[in-house]
């Protein structure tokens, strides 16, 4: 039997727990910027996208001088297709800033429409995401929201199965895979939609098959762009499991599970789409501020409703594409 180091002091977290019959939270989830292991994921996460930044920036005045960098920029800030990606990283972290899940879903899904193949659309996606995930980690673990126990349990199997995504996607021809990832899109979309008519319940155990739903989300994740967010959060709060925790611990992992399929993918396959992935980037950063009044104005089945309508329109568009 695991003994457990309880917090027993009146803080926010316990007084939640009480009101739905919950026991006190344990030491760790409370204060879980103490926890050595999480304190050493930050830093690297700190120092990963310190990395990438500088190898962004070698990329375009090193490798091409000063003049030919800044050229550079300039035909891609003057492109359409860097301005479409704005709008498509805009919207999705409204969304994923709004929900906290389906950004992934949300971008691919429009990159697709746009005519973008599926290991372009989830490569671009994945590699703009190491930093909209590592800022979004980095917050969870300040604001406590991370249970080391669950963020542990959900990194091994995540990763696994988002390498062998990204494996699959980079090795069937995009035409071929193109209405089946559309098909999963839309089945996912109408799960988000469910989600807003149906009630929560929380349990006191812990939860389970923890570890073959982190490998089946990161496999969906990295073969379809996105689902991380909906397939893990959704499954484990709609089981009753804390929502709080929950969203943050699995948030928290996704920077892992994406860092690791943005290598596969530019391993595996030619990684030209720079002026998406800038864009998502560029969009997302703009968002933030957005998502927030949009999360304090709107109700979260308002929310639920207008992101599954959008999905399941998008994706079926998709599939009437690749199917005709």
């Amino acid at each position: 039997m695991k003994i457990r180091n309880l917090d027993l002091t009146r803080n926010p977290i316990n007084a939640e727990h009480q009101q739905f019959g919950l026991p006190p939270v344990e030491e760790p989830v409370s204060h879980p910027g103490a926890h050595p292991l999480l304190k050493a994921s930050v830093w690297f996460i700190i120092a990963v996208l310190i990395a990438l930044v500088l190898f962004l920036t070698s990329r375009f005045f090193i490798s091409n001088n000063w003049f030919g960098g800044w050229q550079i920029i300039g035909e891609t800030v003057s492109g359409r297709l860097f301005w479409t990606a704005v709008m498509v990283g805009f919207l999705a972290q409204v969304v994923d800033g709004a929900l906290g899940m389906a950004y992934g879903v949300t971008a691919t899904t429009f990159l697709l429409a746009t005519g973008a193949t599926p290991g372009a659309a989830s490569a671009s996606v994945h590699i703009a995401e190491i930093f909209t995930t590592g800022v979004s980690g980095i917050s969870h673990v300040k604001f406590g929201n991370v249970n080391k126990e669950l963020f542990v349990r959900l990194l091994v199997p995540g990763i696994l199965g988002g390498i062998l995504g990204a494996v699959l996607v980079t090795q069937v021809d995009g035409a071929i895979f193109k209405p089946y990832i559309s098909t999963y899109l839309l089945l996912l979309g109408i799960y988000i939609l469910s989600k807003a008519f149906r009630p929560l319940r929380l349990r006191k155990d812990s939860p389970r098959h923890v570890g073959k739903l982190a490998l089946f989300g990161g496999f969906v994740d990295a073969a379809g762009g996105g689902g991380w967010g909906p397939v893990v959060t959704s499954t484990l709060v709609s089981s009753g499991n804390d929502p709080r925790t929950t969203i943050g611990s699995v948030n928290f992992a996704e920077f892992f599970l994406t860092l690791t399929g943005a290598a596969v993918f530019t391993l595996l396959m030619e990684t030209n789409t720079w002026s998406i992935i800038i864009g998502l980037v560029f969009g997302g950063l703009f968002a933030a501020p957005f998502a927030a009044v949009l999360c304090k104005k709107l109700h979260a089945r308002t929310l639920l409703i207008l992101v599954g309508t959008l999905i399941v329109i998008m994706s079926s568009y998709n599939l009437y594409r690749a199917l005709g």
